[in-house]
């Protein structure tokens, strides 16, 4: 009996040790129609960055709307900063980045959600002063790109790295070898923009494949949460 407890709860915390962030980048609105219900369905949090760039004033059949996104929130997910306009931070002064995130604060506010704690890099591109610029926010966490699993004991939370960025080339396989990094030192951040994206085609994914990430992690029994979440060692 003491040799099966012991086994099982060594199991519990393998389990335990699964974890992975997962996000979506740029306002598309496939992610409030179809990958939000399917979050819901296996009960994984996410964090929706989002930006009021490309056409989101212009095609509502592409990007969500303030309601949307809202909903969003009130489904229990977290709604994130992705800029005003999808800017390159490396081209905007302390005052214009600072003015940009406000942008998306005082729109989330005015919408009855809370201010964005965590910030996505539009592009990927970083810099020192968009770090300093967003500890005076009082932003805690922020996703950039790369391709391997965070560490949450060494890398700076205003400057994680992404495992995986979902592409139309991007395969299961690929898909597989960077969650299953997971364990009690590395965190997978995965990076997801429309499911599909009509106007970015370069960042699309298929329903299909989607389908089949978010299946792996929960047969897998991940545990897949928000940015916000994300543990400090």
């Amino acid at each position: 009996m003491k040799a099966f407890l012991s086994l099982f709860l060594f199991s519990l915390s393998l389990m335990a040790e699964k974890t992975v962030v997962l996000t979506f980048d740029d306002s598309v609105k496939s992610q409030a129609t179809f990958a939000a219900p399917l979050l819901k369905k296996y009960s994984f949090n996410a964090t929706f960055f989002i930006t009021e760039g490309f056409s989101f004033h212009t095609r509502k059949d592409l990007y969500m709307t303030w309601e949307e996104i809202k909903s969003l929130h009130d489904q229990g997910f977290e709604i994130g900063n992705h800029t005003q306009k999808h800017k390159n931070v490396q081209k905007l002064n302390d005052k214009q980045l600072h003015a940009s995130l406000e942008h998306i604060e005082k729109q989330c506010k005015k919408h009855g959600i809370p201010k964005p704690v965590t910030f996505c890099y539009p592009g990927y591109k970083t810099s020192s002063q968009a770090v300093k610029v967003l500890k005076e926010r009082g932003y805690k966490f922020a996703r950039a790109g790369g391709a391997k699993a965070s560490d949450p004991g060494s890398d700076n939370p205003l400057l994680l790295p992404q495992a995986f960025d979902g592409k139309p080339g991007s395969s299961l396989e690929e898909f597989k070898k960077a969650v299953d990094q997971a364990n009690d030192k590395h965190i997978p951040i995965l990076t997801f923009h429309g499911v599909p994206d009509i106007q970015h085609p370069w960042v699309n994914t298929t329903k299909d494949n989607f389908l089949k990430y978010m299946k792996y992690l929960k047969d897998n029994n991940f545990k897949v949460i928000a940015l916000r979440d994300y543990p400090v060692k």
